[in-house]
């Protein structure tokens, strides 16, 4: 199985025995916690499947929304462990490049004009930065865009082939810092 909600949605996929892929996107720019476990139910249930039947779960772990993202890997990790069974993470970049030739690079939409960027050579990977996308130019190949379908099957198929290796707990991939900052105002003094 396969989950993400690293964007304005949720989504599922289940890598099946016969090699075919059922997945479930639901739009949504708020509500996935709620939301994502009856989304993999769902998706269990209308596959004959429980979640007995995983045997690993894959995870998009970012870049994207924050909350997002944690909201993903917790339900990941805490699947995995009542499971018994390995949460493997899955970044964004390594979807996008998934079977792509190199050297390319790999871009994900970001707010106010940027987006995150990783360039990926024949032999290795830079690290993820963040770039202005209305004054710098990419020279090279760049990935295809993907649907969310596609991104949430390709995570499944990745964590497929990590099954077995050492890939460490899924934790968000955050490319740059956070929006929110802690209020300035003194916190006010509690009544007893």
């Amino acid at each position: 199985m396969a989950i993400d909600t690293s964007a304005a949605h949720c989504a599922a996929a289940l890598l099946l025995g016969d090699g075919s892929v059922a997945t479930c996107v639901v739009e949504m720019t708020k509500g996935q916690a709620e939301q994502l476990i009856p989304i993999i139910q769902s998706l269990l249930s209308d596959n004959d499947l429980t979640f007995d039947d995983l045997s690993a779960v894959g995870v998009g772990t970012g870049p994207g929304n924050f909350t997002g993202i944690r909201i993903a890997v917790s339900a990941a990790r805490g699947i995995a462990l009542g499971r018994s069974i390995p949460a493997i993470g899955v970044n964004g970049f390594e979807v996008l490049s998934y079977q792509q030739p190199r050297p390319i690079t790999a871009l994900i939409s970001a707010p106010r004009n940027q987006a995150y960027m990783q360039h990926f050579t024949e032999t290795g990977e830079d690290a993820p930065t963040m770039i202005d996308t209305s004054t710098v130019v990419i020279d090279g190949p760049v990935t295809p865009e993907q649907t969310v379908d596609e991104k949430v099957m390709i995570i499944a198929r990745i964590a497929k082939a990590k099954i077995g290796t050492d890939h460490g707990r899924p934790v968000p991939l955050y490319v740059r810092a956070a929006d929110a900052a802690p209020p300035r105002d003194p916190a006010p003094k509690i009544l007893t």
